[in-house]
């Protein structure tokens, strides 16, 4: 190579290099540092998938993109635990059918709605707020203005604070009512079948509202627990379950030995966020997980949290 030409190459590869930088600081300035990372970060950021033990017909992935477009209509049983934090929000797709089980909080309803429109959902079948918590409802009314509902469930039990009052105008202004569930109510969501296992009236303990869903699909069962503690627990007897959503967040005051020996579940996941002042998962609950020999995924160690489950 002449000289004239490695100089043509250096003040080529300078130029490519300052056009370059330009073009990352016009990005910064216009969408800020930490979600350009973000942007780049996720188109490098791979799917992790894995089996579990005792249910063959089941695979996990984690990670931000297993949030993709799908066929909503495929006779598939998807159950996405988004990653909002130290909150609640699942999201179940069977048959061309949705249910939204929470929204995280008030400043995770964004989230909520974008990972919805990403997986290509344009109705919600159902959308369900165990109980007027803000980790549970906060997000809900950036659901319901931003995305077509069909039937909204929540427990009777109201609260005064302006995150319910949010999620009732936003109720109101798409001229839907609120849907109060009975024990024993069953529904279907796609080829899923759901049962109502537990929901109080109780304004001093808003936990033990919490809306307890069962769901079957193709011989494996889900439980979907809200924050539900030991005193909804010890009221009933429960069938033993393949999947279980980790009653609020993974507290002590939830996940009893009794409910476990019951449930004996295969695969647990715990909905928290990274170094939440609760300090959930609790160390006594993680032990009585390891001690069912069960496997554990927490959205605050894996992030977003997708169980598939084909037919047999």
């Amino acid at each position: 190579m002449s000289k004239t030409e490695s100089n043509n190459r250096k003040n080529t590869n300078k130029a490519v290099s300052t056009i370059i930088s330009i073009i990352l600081l016009i990005l910064v300035a216009y969408f800020g540092g930490d979600n350009i990372l973000n942007i780049f970060t996720a188109q490098s950021q791979e799917v992790v998938s894995a089996s579990v033990e005792g249910l063959d017909n089941i695979t996990v992935q984690t990670g931000k993109g297993c949030i993709s477009k799908i066929d909503i209509n495929e006779d598939v049983l998807r159950v996405y635990f988004f990653d909002v934090g130290q909150a609640d929000s699942i999201l179940v797709v069977n048959n061309g059918e949705s249910m939204l089980i929470d929204a995280g909080k008030n400043d995770g309803g964004k989230t909520v709605v974008e990972n919805i429109k990403s997986i290509g959902i344009e109705k919600l079948t159902y959308v369900v707020g165990t109980h007027p918590h803000e980790d549970h409802i906060g997000g809900l009314d950036d659901v319901i203005n931003n995305i077509d509902v069909g039937t909204i469930m929540m427990p009777k039990t109201a609260t005064t604070t302006k995150t319910y009052e949010d999620v009732i105008d936003a109720i109101s202004k798409k001229k839907k009512k609120i849907s109060v569930p009975k024990v024993g109510q069953t529904f279907n969501v796609g080829n899923a079948t759901c049962e109502i296992m537990a929901v109080q009236d109780n304004p001093q303990d808003l936990n033990a509202c919490s809306i307890v869903i069962r769901m079957e699909y193709d011989g494996t069962s889900y439980l979907f627990t809200g924050d539900a503690e030991k005193g909804v627990e010890s009221a009933r007897s429960w069938p033993q379950t393949d999947v279980l959503k980790s009653g609020h967040h993974g507290s002590s005051t939830s996940s009893s030995q009794k409910f476990l020996d019951q449930v004996r579940p295969g695969l647990i996941v715990i909905s928290c966020g990274k170094n939440n002042d609760y300090g959930h998962p609790h160390k006594e609950t993680m032990e009585r997980y390891n001690k069912l020999g069960c496997t554990v995924y927490r959205t605050d160690e894996s992030g977003d949290v997708l169980v598939i489950q084909n037919k047999k």
